[in-house]
């Protein structure tokens, strides 16, 4: 079984968290959850905030994936 590294678990979740009200805000919904997210462009910060967090983890991962072809 592959362990994966907390960072890149934690990173990874709070990616996917931060795009669902991005993903909300931009499919025009966003009113309904809080009056800011009305605005389409916070919906994009969201996104690209979304994306950012989820490239952050994908560091650890890579690394972890070099380290045990090192060892093999």
């Amino acid at each position: 079984m592959r362990r994966y590294p907390v960072s890149f678990i934690v990173l990874t979740a709070l990616g996917v968290l931060c795009a669902i009200p991005g993903l909300i805000s931009i499919a025009g919904f966003g009113a309904v959850v809080h009056p800011v997210l009305d605005d389409p462009m916070a919906g994009l910060a969201f996104i690209v905030s979304a994306v950012a967090l989820i490239g952050s983890g994908a560091f650890p991962l890579v690394i972890e994936k070099l380290k045990e072809d090192d060892e093999r």
